[in-house]
């Protein structure tokens, strides 16, 4: 991903700030405490999902985990800077980009193949130098008094048109919608992807946050928004005032609006606790951690070890997902794109 010196700077700056304030556990990150030893995750994920992953994981091995955590974006910032110096054992992402783009800095070892055998091929990548951790689904949330399901996109590209302008709104600036574009762009190839942005620029509203894109559809201040699925299943668990308004839109039929992001696990190179590091990537995607997906709160997707989503969600077999190679998405020309149209 290119990025001006400036930017790069404040990026270092923020993750390392960020970083050290959540920094979890006492022991040094990487060295050995007590018999079974200590890791140190770097954590793009939920932070409530992971610590209970590592609280489960402890329980069972002895292990210890120490955890930083930050976004996609900064996280993997900060593994490359610090390059093989980094404390981090594993790497834990909501997005695939992050992930990809530390494999080509060259910094992931190779995932044990017990583990990559517990993750279904259409949820790790091709090159196995990571794996998939969970999965999440892109919708179009939609008011339900304002659009009528006859009147609903039939694909994300649709968007673009005229009858949708100044309608909808997405949140360009985060990972989430980033790793969306980089499936377009995988899909659907360069002028395509670029023609969409332009229009999202032009006749679209932004936000910062899908939380916020989906609160503005359930207002009635936006039509529709182009978010994940877990956060309208995770405000109905709750009190459900930013969601009630809004029903979701699965595009299905292979379409670019269909694409299921898959969150991502790596263990670095430079891990000197190799074997706990492997370790907790094998029991997150083993029947035990994809349990906690299917019993949480998340509303994120299992896919390891056969364990099957929680019950409220569309199973991922309905989505009819676009087939995708996590190990190909290219967050770089994504960040170009959005530059030259200004969206970031």
């Amino acid at each position: 991903m290119k990025l001006r010196p400036r930017a790069l700077a404040g990026i270092a700056l923020v993750a390392a700030t960020s970083l050290g304030l959540a920094a979890c556990g006492s022991s040094a990150p990487g060295t050995a405490s007590g018999d079974k030893g200590t890791i140190t995750v770097y954590n793009a994920q939920h932070e409530s999902l992971t610590k209970e992953w590592i609280d489960e994981f402890t329980a069972e091995t002895g292990i210890k985990v120490n955890y930083r955590q930050g976004d996609d974006t900064e996280m993997s910032n900060q593994i490359i800077q610090e390059g093989p110096a980094s404390p981090a054992d594993v790497f834990l992402t909501e997005n695939s980009p992050a992930m990809t783009q530390v494999e080509n800095a060259g910094l992931f070892a190779d995932i044990d193949p017990a583990t990559a055998a517990q993750v279904p091929a259409e949820y790790r990548p091709s090159t196995n130098k990571w794996v998939g951790i969970a999965a999440r689904s892109t919708v179009f949330a939609y008011n339900k008094s304002k659009v009528s399901q006859d009147k609903l996109p039939k694909s994300l590209m649709d968007l673009e048109g005229p009858q949708w302008k100044g309608r909808w709104a997405a949140s360009p600036s985060g990972a989430d919608f980033q790793a969306i574009v980089s499936a377009m762009l995988q899909l659907k190839g360069e002028d395509a992807t670029k023609a969409w942005l332009q229009a999202l620029k032009d006749g679209a509203k932004s936000y910062k946050g899908n939380s916020t894109a989906m609160k503005a559809v359930n207002s009635g201040e936006v039509d529709g928004a182009v978010i994940y699925h877990y956060y309208w299943f995770g405000d109905q668990a709750k009190t459900g005032e930013n969601s009630n308004n809004v029903g979701l839109e699965y595009f299905k039929n292979q379409d670019p609006g269909a694409f299921v992001s898959v969150s991502g696990g790596g263990v670095l190179k430079s891990s000197k606790n190799q074997a706990a590091a492997q370790e907790f990537l094998k029991f997150i995607t083993g029947k035990k951690g994809q349990e906690v997906l299917q019993k949480g709160s998340s509303y994120e997707y299992a896919v390891g070890s056969g364990v099957p989503s929680n019950a409220k969600l569309v199973p991922l077999e309905q989505l009819q997902a676009p087939k995708i190679d996590p190990a190909k998405l290219n967050s770089q020309k994504v960040n170009e794109l959005m530059t030259a149209t200004g969206l970031l």
